[in-house]
C-alpha cells in the first residue's frame, strides 16, 4: 500500500528538541572560549546557527520531500563522490591539519569535513547494494566480500588522516546494514573478528591509539598530559551533581576543558544541568533510535529499510560514543556529539540525513 503522506511528527519533535536544546548548550559552552583570547566566538556561533542549523534545516526539508527511490538510483555516485571528496584532504593545497589530523578541506574562507558526506554516501550505497542482490546478500560473494571491501576502502581513507573514531562509527554502520539485511552468523563473526584484529594491529602501529587505550585503562596516570581531558571531563561531570550548577555556570569550560564546544561539550552540559539534564539528553537519543528503527521496520521496501537503519546507526552510535568517552566508559575518539557539538558540516549533514528518514516515514506501511 502507498502509506501515509505526512512525516513522522514524533521523530521530528525529537530532532527539534535535540537541535534547540543543543544550541542552548552550545551557546553556554562557547562563552568559555572568551577566556582564551583570540578565538572569535561570534563567528563560531554564526557558523553553528546559520551554516549548521539554518542550512541543515533547509536540507532536512528538501530531503524529506525527495522520494527515497532517488537515493537508490544515485547511491553509487554518492559513495564515489564521498570517497573522492575525502581523498581531497591529502591534496596539499586543499587539506589542512588541526590537532594532529588532516580531516578538513579548506577553500578560501570556507572549510568542511568531507567524511560527513562519505557517511551519507556509504549508507546509501550499502543499502542499495543489498537491495540489488536481495537474498544473495547472505552469500560470501555478494555479501561478505562486498561489505568487507566497503569497510576496507573507508578504513584506508580515514585511518590515513587519522580519524579512527569516524572509522569505528562507519564500520559499525556497515555491520549493522549487513545484519539487518540478513546474513549468516558465521560470516558476521568472521567480519567482526577481522575488524578486531585490524584494530589491534593499529594499536601497536599508531602510538596515539595506544596512548588513548592506556589512558582509558588507567585514567589517573599522567593527569597533566594524556589523561588531562578525561580528568577535567570527570571533574565537570562530578561538579554537576544531581541538578547541575545552572545554565552558564560551568567553571570547567574556562581554561580547563579542551574543546568545550567540541568533543567536551557533554561534560559542560553535565556540569550545568547535572544528572537530570544529561539523563534527558540520553533519553532523547534513545527515543531517537527507537523511533528511527520503528520507521525502518515499517519502511516500504528493502532499500529504504536498510538506508534508514544505516543513518540511525551513524547518528546514534557516534553520539553515544562521544558521551561515553566523556564519562570514561569508552576511549577518547574525537567524534562530536551530533546536534550539540560545534561543527557546521556535521550538523548540516545530520539534519539532511534526518530529512531522508522523514521522507521515508511518509510511506511507512501500516503497523
Amino acid at each position: 500500500m502507498e502509506g501515509q503522506r505526512t512525516v513522522d511528527k514524533f521523530f521530528l519533535t525529537l530532532v527539534v528538541l535535540l537541535v534547540s536544546g543543543g544550541f542552548f548548550i552550545f551557546s553556554s559552552a562557547s562563552l568559555g572560549l572568551l577566556a582564551r583570547g583570540s578565538i572569535a566566538v561570534g563567528g563560531l556561533v554564526f557558523n553553528q546557527f546559520f551554516l549548521g542549523i539554518v542550512l541543515g534545516g533547509f536540507f532536512l526539508f528538501l530531503f524529506s520531500r525527495i522520494h527515497y527511490t532517488m537515493w537508490r538510483k544515485y547511491a553509487f555516485y554518492l559513495f564515489l563522490g564521498g570517497i573522492i571528496l575525502t581523498a581531497g584532504v591529502f591534496i596539499p593545497s586543499l587539506g589542512f591539519e588541526h590537532g594532529g589530523a588532516t580531516r578538513w578541506i579548506h577553500i578560501g574562507t570556507f572549510s568542511f569535513q568531507p567524511a560527513e558526506f562519505l557517511k551519507f554516501g556509504a549508507a546509501a550505497y550499502a543499502a542499495a547494494w543489498f537491495s540489488w542482490v536481495k537474498a544473495k546478500g547472505e552469500t560470501v560473494r555478494h555479501g561478505l566480500v562486498p561489505i568487507a571491501a566497503m569497510i576496507g576502502i573507508v578504513g584506508v581513507l580515514l585511518i590515513m588522516q587519522p580519524d579512527t573514531g569516524t572509522f569505528i562509527v562507519m564500520a559499525s554502520m556497515f555491520l549493522g546494514v549487513y545484519l539487518v539485511n540478513g546474513c549468516k552468523w558465521r560470516h558476521f563473526l568472521v567480519l567482526i573478528g577481522a575488524l578486531c584484529a585490524g584494530l589491534l594491529v593499529l594499536l601497536f602501529m599508531k602510538p596515539y591509539l595506544m596512548d588513548r587505550m592506556m589512558t582509558f585503562i588507567n585514567p589517573e596516570d599522567d593527569p597533566l598530559g594524556s589523561s588531562y581531558q578525561i580528568q577535567q571531563s570527570l571533574i565537570a561531570v562530578g561538579s554537576g551533581a544531581f541538578t547541575g550548577r545552572g545554565f552558564g555556570q560551568s567553571i570547567q569550560k574556562f581554561n580547563f576543558l579542551p574543546e568545550p564546544i567540541g568533543d567536551s561539550i557533554f561534560a559542560v552540559a553535565a556540569e550545568e544541568f547535572g544528572f537530570i539534564g544529561t539523563s534527558f539528553i540520553i533519553a532523547v537519543f534513545v527515543l531517537f533510535a527507537y523511533r528511527g528503527f520503528y520507521i525502518a521496520r515499517h519502511a516500504p521496501d528493502r532499500f529504504s529499510r536498510l538506508f534508514v537503519s544505516g543513518i540511525v546507526i551513524l547518528i546514534v552510535l557516534q553520539s553515544f560514543i562521544n558521551m561515553a568517552s566523556m564519562l570514561g566508559v569508552f576511549p577518547l575518539t574525537g567524534v562530536p556529539l551530533l546536534f550539540i557539538s560545534h561543527g557546521g558540516t556535521a550538523m548540516m549533514m545530520a539534519l539532511a540525513e534526518v530529512g531522508v528518514i522523514l521522507g521515508v516515514s511518509r510511506y511507512m506501511r501500516a503497523a
